[in-house]
Parts: C-alpha cells; sequence; structure tokens
C-alpha cells in the first residue's frame, strides 16, 4: 500500500535518530515522521500553488503544535482540549522560524507553512530539537525552494563539560541551556539561556555543537538524494531593474540627506518628502505598480545605508562602530508600585514595573513539559506610538511573547531562589519609545525595577545587541544597533548577561549564517558595552538592590514544618487555616514538602500568623508553661484548657490551686485565661496540665 516508504536510521547524540517518509500524510509538499528516542514528531512542509498578491514579504509561518496526549495528560481547560499556543510552543516556533527563513529565495512570494506536531514526547529527547530536524527535512524533500538544509543542536554545559543534547537530569544540572542550528558551512542560529557562562565557554558550546551538526545534514543530504522531489519553478517577484535604476539615478541624493540624522522622527519626516517627490515623477510612467515603487525606495535606503558602513564606516547617526548611543537611567519614578525603573538608550526607552506577590499567585503551566508552575513572570508590551504610528492595542503577538521570554531567560540566573526571597515576581516592560534593541532595553529596566523593589539579586544584567554588515568575504559589526541598521544590516546579535558571564543569547540573521570569527568577535564586543552600560549608568543610579521591599508590597515570611503537621494547620475542611487568615488578614500557602508561605500587608499582622503556626505544629514537651490560655469546657473533674491553637489538655480538679478546690467553678470558668506548666503526656498522647504548679 506505501510503495514509496522509506525508514532511514542515524545516531545522534548517542540515540537513535529514525525519519520515516512516504506513508503519512502523503498529500502536502513534504513530510516525514521524526523518532527521537521515544520523542515522535510529525513535520509537514506545504506551500501555495502561486504567489500571493500585493506583498513584498516572504508569508512564512512555523506552527509548533503541542498535544496533551504526548505526556499522556488530558488538558485542564474547560472544554478538555488545546486552546491558544503555549508560550513554550509558540518560542518553540520562533526558534525553528529564524534558521530557516533566510535559506528561502529572496524573492519568493508563495505561502509556505510549517506544520509540526508532537505526538509523544520523552523528555530526555527534545521535541524542540526533533521538530527543528522535522522542519529541515520536509523542506529538503520537498518541492518548495530552500537552500537547506540545516540541523539543530541542544548544549548542556555539567560540570564544565560541553554536552550535546543532555538528558532531563543532566539539564537539571546544566549551567547552559544552548539551541543552535547550523548548516554545512555556518551556525545559522543560536539562542541561550545561561548561568553567568564566559565567553569562552559559550563559544567551545557553539562550536561543539556545529560540528555535531555536520554529520546530521550529511544524514539529512542522503535522505534529500533518495527521495527528495525536484524544486518547482515560480514567477521571481524581483523588483525590475530598469525602474529601481530611474529611481536610484532621481533620488539617491534625496535619500542620502534625509538618512543622514540621529533623529527617527527627522528621518521619516524627510523620507516622506522623498516617496512624494518620487510618486510625482514615476506614478505616471509606472501606473498602479506602487508596491514596486516603494520596495525600489527600501532597497534603495537599505544600499545607501549598506555603502555607509562598508566603504565609510558611517552610520546614519554619526557615531562610531563601537560607539553606544547617549545612556540614561531612573528608578523609583512611579509612586505606590512596588519597583520601577526607566532605561534610555538614543530613542529606546524602556519603562519596566516590578510587582511581587504571595507564593499562591505563581502561573499554572499546563503544557508538554515537566514544570507545572512558574515564580517568576516577565511580560513586554510595544504599543504603536512606541514607533509612532497610530494603532490600537491588540493581545501580545509572537515577537512580543519573545522578547519578553528574552527578557525573563536573562534575568532568572541572578533572582534569589524562592527560600531566600518568598516571593512571586512578575515584571512587565512597557516600550514607551522604539528606535532599536528594546528587547535588551528591556533587561536593563528590569534590572532596575528589580533592584528598586528590593529583590535581593545576585548581580546585575544588563544587554546590548551587535550588528553585522557583510559583502563577500568582507565583514565588520557595530554596536548598539538602531532601527534603520536592524532592518537593513545582516544579523541582530542580542546577548545579556552580568559582568562575570553570559545569561542570555538570541541571534537573528538575514544571511546564510556566521563564521566562527564573526560569533567570536561578536561576543567580546557585546561583553564590553554591556560592562559599560553597567558601570557607566545602571550601578550609578542604584549600586545595589534596596534593603527592604516597598511599604506597599507584601510581606513574607516562610517557614518549615513537619509535613505530618500539614494536616493539623489547615484543619478539617480548611477551618484552621481559614481562621488564622480571619484573625490575622494574612494569606498562608502551604506546599506538599512542608514549606509554609505567609504573606500580609504589613510585618505584624504576618508575624502573628507565624506565631499562630508555630504553636501548632510545635511538639509540647513536660514542663512548658504556657501563659493566657483559655478555659474552654468545664467537667466534674477538672477543666480544659487550650494551651495552643487546636491543642487542649486537661488541668484535673487536684492542679488547679495549692489549696483544696471542691468545685471547679469555685476557681475558673468558661472563657478564663490562665497559666498553666504540661506535666503529663500519656502513651495515647493525651496533656495533663497543672495551674497549681505554674503558679
Amino acid at each position: 500500500m506505501f510503495e514509496n516508504h522509506r525508514i532511514f536510521k542515524y545516531e545522534y547524540a548517542g540515540r537513535p535518530l529514525i525519519i520515516e517518509t512516504g506513508k503519512i500524510s502523503q498529500l502536502s509538499n513534504g513530510s516525514c515522521l521524526v523518532r527521537y528516542g521515544d520523542t515522535t514528531i510529525l513535520a509537514n512542509a506545504t506551500a501555495s500553488a502561486a504567489p500571493r498578491d500585493g506583498i513584498d514579504f516572504l508569508p512564512l509561518s512555523v506552527d509548533y503544535e503541542e498535544r496533551l496526549y504526548a505526556v499522556g495528560r488530558i488538558p485542564g481547560s474547560f472544554n478538555r482540549r488545546e486552546g491558544r499556543p503555549t508560550t513554550k510552543a509558540i518560542l518553540t516556533s520562533r526558534v525553528i522560524d529564524r534558521p530557516i527563513r533566510p535559506l528561502f529565495p529572496k524573492d519568493l512570494r508563495n505561502d509556505v507553512c510549517i506544520s509540526l506536531l508532537t505526538l509523544s514526547v520523552d523528555q530526555d529527547c527534545s521535541p524542540e530539537i526533533a521538530a527543528m530536524i522535522g522542519a529541515s527535512i520536509a523542506l529538503s524533500i520537498s518541492d518548495i525552494p530552500w537552500n537547506g538544509p540545516i540541523g539543530g543542536a541542544f548544549v548542556g554545559l555539567v560540570d564544565g563539560k560541553v554536552v550535546i543534547n543532555p538528558t532531563l537530569a543532566e539539564r537539571e544540572k546544566s549551567t547552559l541551556e544552548l539551541t543552535v542550528a547550523a548548516s554545512e558551512k555556518k551556525v545559522v542560529m543560536i539562542e541561550a539561556g545561561a548561568k553567568e557562562v564566559s565567553n569562552d565557554d559559550m563559544f567551545r558550546a557553539i562550536m561543539t555543537a556545529f560540528d555535531e551538526i555536520q554529520g546530521l545534514v550529511r544524514f539529512i543530504n542522503d535522505i534529500t538524494a533518495e527521495v527528495g522531489k525536484p524544486k518547482f519553478s515560480y514567477p521571481s517577484c524581483e523588483v525590475d531593474h530598469d525602474m529601481f535604476e530611474a529611481i536610484k539615478e532621481f533620488a539617491i541624493e534625496d535619500i542620502q540627506a534625509a538618512l543622514d540624522t540621529d533623529d527617527k522622527n527627522v528621518r521619516d519626516e524627510r523620507m516622506q518628502v522623498v516617496y512624494d517627490k518620487i510618486y510625482t515623477e514615476f506614478d505616471e510612467k509606472y501606473p498602479d505598480q506602487r508596491l514596486q515603487i516603494n520596495e525600489c525606495v527600501y532597497k534603495l535606503q537599505k544600499f545607501v545605508v549598506r555603502r555607509w558602513l562598508l566603504d565609510e564606516q558611517k552610520r546614519v547617526d554619526g557615531r562610531k562602530m563601537d560607539q553606544i548611543r547617549p545612556l540614561a537611567a531612573e528608578v523609583g519614578l512611579i509612586p505606590r508600585v512596588h519597583g520601577s525603573g526607566l532605561f534610555t538608550r538614543g530613542q529606546t526607552q524602556v519603562l519596566t514595573i516590578a510587582t511581587l506577590g504571595a507564593v499562591g499567585d505563581q502561573q499554572l503551566l499546563d503544557g508538554i513539559d515537566p514544570e507545572e508552575t512558574k515564580r517568576y513572570m516577565h511580560h513586554y508590551n510595544m504599543p504603536g506610538y512606541s514607533v509612532g504610528e497610530a494603532k490600537a492595542s491588540r493581545s501580545p503577538g509572537r515577537r512580543e511573547i519573545g522578547h519578553g521570554a528574552l527578557a525573563e531567560r536573562a534575568l532568572e540566573p541572578v533572582l534569589p531562589s524562592m527560600e531566600e526571597f518568598p516571593y512571586t515576581i512578575r515584571l512587565v516592560s512597557e516600550i514607551v519609545s522604539s528606535n532599536g534593541s528594546t528587547s535588551q532595553g528591556s533587561i536593563c529596566g528590569s534590572t532596575l525595577a528589580l533592584m528598586d523593589a528590593g529583590v535581593p539579586i545576585k548581580a546585575p544584567v544588563a544587554g546590548i545587541s551587535c550588528g553585522l554588515i557583510t559583502e563577500g568575504d568582507r565583514w565588520m559589526t557595530m554596536i548598539d544597533i538602531q532601527g534603520l541598521e536592524d532592518f537593513f544590516g545582516d544579523m541582530d546579535f542580542k546577548v545579556a548577561g552580568t559582568k562575570k558571564g553570559i545569561t542570555a543569547i538570541q541571534m537573528d540573521l538575514k544571511i546564510d549564517g556566521l563564521t566562527p570569527e564573526i560569533i567570536k568577535n561578536a561576543l567580546e564586543t557585546t561583553y564590553t558595552a554591556r560592562v559599560y552600560i553597567l558601570d557607566e549608568v545602571m550601578l550609578k543610579v542604584i549600586p545595589a538592590p534596596r534593603e527592604d521591599v516597598s511599604e506597599f508590597a507584601p510581606k513574607m515570611i516562610s517557614m518549615k514544618i513537619k509535613p505530618d503537621k500539614i494536616r493539623e494547620v489547615i484543619g478539617t475542611g480548611g477551618k484552621v487555616i481559614q481562621k488564622i487568615c480571619a484573625d490575622t488578614g494574612a494569606k498562608i500557602d502551604i506546599e506538599d514538602d512542608g514549606s509554609v508561605f505567609i504573606s500580609a500587608v504589613n510585618r505584624d499582622a504576618a508575624y502573628a500568623a507565624q506565631k499562630i503556626v508555630e504553636s501548632i505544629v510545635f511538639e509540647p514537651e513536660v514542663g512548658m508553661i504556657f501563659d493566657d490560655c483559655p478555659v474552654t469546657r468545664i467537667i466534674p473533674i477538672g477543666a480544659f484548657v487550650e494551651f495552643a491553637p487546636g491543642k487542649e489538655g486537661l488541668v484535673h480538679i487536684s492542679k488547679l490551686d495549692h489549696k483544696r478546690v471542691e468545685k471547679v467553678e469555685d476557681v475558673v470558668n468558661v472563657g478564663d485565661k490562665i497559666r498553666v506548666k504540661l506535666i503529663k503526656i500519656d502513651e495515647k498522647g493525651r496533656i495533663d496540665l497543672s495551674r497549681k504548679d505554674a503558679m
């Protein structure tokens, strides 16, 4: 039935990688089933038969789709089915998109969709890497024009040793979470989170991954040679050469004059005049071709910027290649919030707000990863006004989610543990002005906000972006790229870290890859820049975290109790813990291991709740004395006294006073508070108290 069914096998990082083609999804342009260990991914690549009209870009979409059946779970939503993609799924889609996008022909305008479906997940075999491999194979064997293949690897650093595709146990010990994609000759994508890893160790890990990927790329080439289809032809959407040359001759000097400023608003105003002038000159000559005219003007701006950089080492705002734009920082500028920081770099400006919450405010996760909760959340918002556009606010898109996750990854390694700082932390970066590298500005602003909020971070983190311009074998990097240099350049290499080492990397490319020399240069350039930002700006504004949290932040206390005491603190139906919260105004969260987190608007309330919990869980010993213990009930032979919340003992009538007592009520009544001493605990745990011995 399946005449074209083929199975290909390869050992990748010590585990079997099995590729099946020709059996499933035979109607897509290219399809394969990827098995890496027990992780299984179905990859499909499809393309439209004709280009999409009226666009000047490649309409590529990459969708990594998680299914909870892959880990044997039913979704927790009301409808019990998967809804919007999880943050992790969106980030994985972006990680796969970035290395494959630059390898499509620049003039292709057909819709291309890459669908990656998780069918089963073995946590020791990364489904993200399996999906990247699947996307590469599906495209390679399809008839869709593409200049691949690529391969991908996940890299850990365990006890100083580079580990390719580490297992779950190894990832838990690793100080590095690095994803590398590479072609046969170059590195095409880098994304990393790290615990202050040095430049040398990061470079070593990247190149180790590159070497490992070469065998994988050869394996994919062998598959393509056996089952690959001829690539289809398509109508080129390259701009008309004669039109471009005519517009260039007419407007290049005007465009050079318009671009030559450090103010984005001035540049936009000047360019609008140039556009109007070009339309007046060419609309009649090229009727109904505004889109092509606009693309010519875009390419002409790109030509001007790149020639300036390559031939004159001239940047549009007049800076040197290693010069950072003017910097400014401020903290504590928003009243009543728990912490705030404003970071400005040129015309890029980010305001980050820090909010501290109780442990119970953690985000619940419903995905295919082992993590079930998230204590630290970073959200990034980029409204239209930040770039001078009049557009309504919408829910966050993939770019905003990706930038928030990058900042989150950069800062997480320096956050104190839950035991050290028992708070849930949320940061929100509001991009109030954007002209290049807002994601790295949000990292700087977030460090300021954390320190202003009194979060005892281990070290301050700064982020900066490095650009690249290439022509043949010539290349040069530039630090702190602004919008035009990002649009018209070849790379956006974002690196965040402390003075000690790197905490996050994200690399976007528009070319076919980077050489080792370019990678090493980018790492060194960004290190020098981020140390400058820390020393010259951020640490001069706030040299260390504030000694205490804001008066408006909840006050937190953490303590540990024996797990078998949890039931006593909670009480039947939650009666005990609810009473504690009602009496003190505090909020109490208890975890299965006996960790107790108490939050309240003021410390006195938190301490009061802590005292009650301590009294409930403490184990009484003979000889202890207790004050102000209420009499709860009276029987003929004595009085029951609550000597600790939920704990009672009997004061026998003979132990009520030094003199003989005929009737209990002659000495105490219900509601009276007395001082007692614990004199006996019998084999059943019953407690005898004495008022007489405590007098």
